[in-house]
């Protein structure tokens, strides 16, 4: 990874998520269950593909996604989160959150509903889902 601009740990945090391609991704991963490069240049928010595998490669480098052959094409690969990205799960969520409770022109849909309506029980549910797929 590149040099950190100082040890403050907000600083530390950004110098990963300090750009929104990088939680988008790993909103596909955890909550969409998208794992391979063409799944998520099908996201609605339409990353192009320059930053997609920079980003890839960056949340691949600091041991939040790990990268793997696909086995039904060789030629593909497909990425999953590992334990230490799964444990961004609450602050995916507290995000989502976030972003409905304050901007009205984000309207929960039905994951957002659930939040809503019991937060807590969404990140268990979810954490029990990730927890086959950590890597």
């Amino acid at each position: 990874m590149s040099k950190k601009r100082s040890d403050c740990p907000i600083s530390c945090s950004l110098d990963i998520f300090g750009d929104k391609w990088s939680l988008l991704i790993l909103r596909d991963v955890m909550l969409r269950g998208k794992y391979s490069y063409s799944e998520f240049l099908k996201s609605e928010e339409k990353i192009a593909t320059n930053i997609l595998t920079s980003r890839l490669a960056l949340l691949e480098e600091a041991q939040i996604l790990s990268k793997e052959v696909a086995p039904e094409n060789r030629s593909k690969f497909i990425y999953h989160l590992t334990q230490k990205g799964a444990d961004l799960l609450p602050i995916i969520i507290e995000l989502m959150d976030w972003g409905a409770r304050y901007d009205v022109s984000c309207p929960r849909k039905e994951l957002g509903k659930k939040i809503k309506k019991n937060k807590a029980a969404v990140i268990k549910e979810y954490t029990q889902r990730l927890k086959s797929q950590i890597r």
